[in-house]
């Protein structure tokens, strides 16, 4: 487990719209332009191996001409645990999320990636051991999600879901499950594994109800 004390002051970082990386979570990640290849180069030089999964901040007003685009302010960082080359030279990678960070600024220089000063405060608990959720009523919101599944034509293995952890069960969902960039960012910045299945909830329930997919948490 990393300590608060390894976490380093610059990190690289990986603006993905629509991924989403969660603390003690894992993110497969397909890398082939030459500047990500390059960063994962960089990174398997460094003790902590991080990489900052960060997505584009739609916000027109926040951009500014003749530079790239806005990042939110919000990410989370992962480890990369795995890696495999493929004969092409494209890589195929694992992260495993540690910590959330929120974006002090950005880091210049001649760099083929961006990189950004994070801070680490206010996360604790992502570097903890895994979240419990009291209020969790696991047979009514696998209900709930079966007739997600139903309604989107999407199968899984339920014995598998029934078995899981809380923690294990509400992030990965909210991970996998198709929603747009703005609800992944609000499940990425919900404060608690609680504040995370409330959030999930309300997004199937607005699907289930023949919601767009644009719109519900901004």
């Amino acid at each position: 487990m990393m300590r608060a004390a390894d976490l380093p002051g610059v990190i690289p970082v990986f603006p993905l719209p629509g991924a989403l990386l969660l603390p003690r979570a894992r993110l497969p990640l397909h890398l082939f332009e030459p500047r990500y290849l390059a960063m994962l180069d960089d990174v398997l030089k460094t003790p902590h191996r991080l990489i900052g999964m960060v997505q584009p901040d739609p916000n027109p007003r926040a951009a500014q001409e003749d530079a790239p685009p806005p990042l939110h302010s919000i990410g989370c960082a992962g480890r990369v645990t795995q890696f495999s080359e493929t004969e092409d030279g494209r890589y195929m990678i694992t992260l495993a999320g540690i910590s959330r960070f929120r974006v002090t600024e950005e880091v210049g220089g001649f760099c083929p990636y961006r990189r950004v000063k994070p801070s680490w405060e206010g996360f604790d608990r992502d570097l903890a051991r895994s979240e419990k959720d009291t209020g969790f009523k696991r047979e009514s919101f696998l209900d709930l999600l079966s007739r997600y599944f139903q309604a989107k034509s999407l199968d899984t293995d339920w014995e598998t879901l029934k078995e899981a952890d809380d923690e294990m069960l509400i992030n990965s969902l909210s991970m996998l499950l198709s929603f747009d960039p703005e609800e992944k960012q609000a499940l990425l910045e919900a404060p608690s594994l609680s504040t995370r299945r409330e959030t999930l909830v309300t997004l199937i329930e607005y699907a289930l109800r023949g919601g767009d997919d644009h719109g519900l948490l901004q």
